[in-house]
């Protein structure tokens, strides 16, 4: 052995170049798991009545008055989360539609499912309540903001 193969070779440590793939993972991993500045909350309503509150809203979820589903679209005690909107719509009972921001608010990641009266957010196992959005189980610190929807006939509309 030749003390020449015990120079140190040219360009970046070793150590450097771990540290930099695992600080571009870590980025990668905590913007899938953080959200967006999703402009949920500008899109949303605090109120609550029987056809999904009332007040200001619309925001980014959608253009006001595009119909979003139709009322057959969404089971009784169940419901239906529409991803490109942001927003999921429910039916905690026959004729009564509510609609919550899709982002949970635990990491703000998207709710998946909803059935037997849960919406589920799969990221970290958080519930919430189709009747109002109140946190049912899981690590979400508030329940999901309520949006402001429409129901006229068979349509519901995001207002």
């Amino acid at each position: 052995m030749t003390s020449a193969s015990q120079q140190p070779a040219t360009g970046p440590a070793r150590r450097t170049v771990v540290a930099a793939v695992g600080a571009a993972g870590l980025t990668a991993a905590l913007t899938a798991c953080s959200g967006s500045d999703d402009g949920g909350s500008t899109s949303v309503d605090a109120g609550s009545d029987g056809n999904g509150g009332g007040g200001s809203g619309g925001g980014d979820a959608a253009a006001g008055g595009a119909a979003l589903a139709s009322t057959a679209d969404i089971p009784e005690g169940g419901g239906k989360v529409f991803a490109d909107e942001k927003v999921v719509v429910t039916q905690p009972k026959a004729g009564e539609f509510k609609a919550f921001s899709a982002t949970c608010t635990h990491q703000g990641c998207m709710v998946r499912t909803v059935a037997d009266g849960v919406i589920h957010c799969p990221c970290h196992n958080s519930e919430f309540s189709v009747a109002d959005g109140s946190v049912q189980g899981g690590p979400a610190p508030k329940p999901l903001p309520a949006v402001e929807i429409t129901v006229n006939g068979d349509s519901i509309t995001l207002a």
